[in-house]
């Protein structure tokens, strides 16, 4: 897979495309938001971008923006950014991130992280072209509405299954509260309604999403929700 990675400091952008690169992946490197905007505009290979926030002409939240409106969401998008703010972080998964890493750059997340958003895009390719899936311990049928896990069917009410369902197919992606109501019931659901949590904590404990099981749903109330595979490093 080829990577674009879009980092105005040199010395940065060298680190992340050695780190890239002994994982087994192409990295090619942007020092400004224009100069990537053009590579996109054209037909390309890139199957990730990696964008920093702030560079000196067109900011990755620009660039962001631009990818989703023009291209799409099947193009994985991360943040590998020093802006970590609550507010920044929720703006930039609004915007369409799939994921955002903090520097200083760490190798073993970098790497995980990629990975993660490798896996989303392999197991939705493979939604598509076969129904049935599986995940850690767990068979997803698509089709019928269900769920197995150990041999045994949890019974799911629609809204839980289309919430498992979501984020058993994007394993690392962090969902905004936004985001999950917009996919899950086609609108926004107001903070002070406990309709997504009471779904989650419902999902939660019929699946029994657990270290034992290999997953773990972790939840930040301001920046939402991830589904884990806990055989990937941290």
């Amino acid at each position: 897979m080829i990577i674009a990675s879009l980092e105005d400091d040199l010395v940065q952008a060298e680190l992340i495309a050695r780190i890239l690169t002994e994982a087994g992946y192409e990295c090619r490197s942007f020092h400004q938001g224009k100069d990537l905007l053009a590579a996109l505009a054209k037909p390309h290979d890139f199957g990730l971008l990696l964008l920093d926030w702030e560079l000196p002409d067109v900011s990755g939240l620009d660039v962001l923006r631009w990818v989703r409106t023009t291209l799409g969401h099947a193009l994985p998008v991360l943040f590998l950014t020093s802006r970590t703010q609550e507010e920044d972080l929720v703006t930039g998964l609004q915007a369409g991130a799939d994921d955002y890493i903090s520097k200083p750059v760490r190798k073993g997340e970098l790497v995980a992280r990629v990975n993660a958003a490798v896996r989303r895009m392999d197991l939705n390719t493979s939604a598509i072209q076969d129904s049935r899936f599986s995940f850690a311990g767990y068979d997803i049928f698509p089709e019928q509405g269900h769920i197995v896990l150990d041999g045994e069917t949890v019974t799911l009410a629609p809204k839980e299954f289309e919430l498992a369902l979501l984020l058993f197919r994007n394993p690392g992606r962090l969902f905004s509260r936004d985001v999950l109501s917009s996919a899950v019931w086609n609108r926004e659901i107001p903070a002070t309604s406990r309709t997504l949590d009471t779904h989650l904590s419902n999902i939660r404990r019929k699946l029994q999403l657990r270290p034992e099981n290999g997953v773990r749903l972790t939840a930040s109330y301001a920046l939402g929700y991830r589904l884990e595979l806990l055989t990937d490093p941290c």
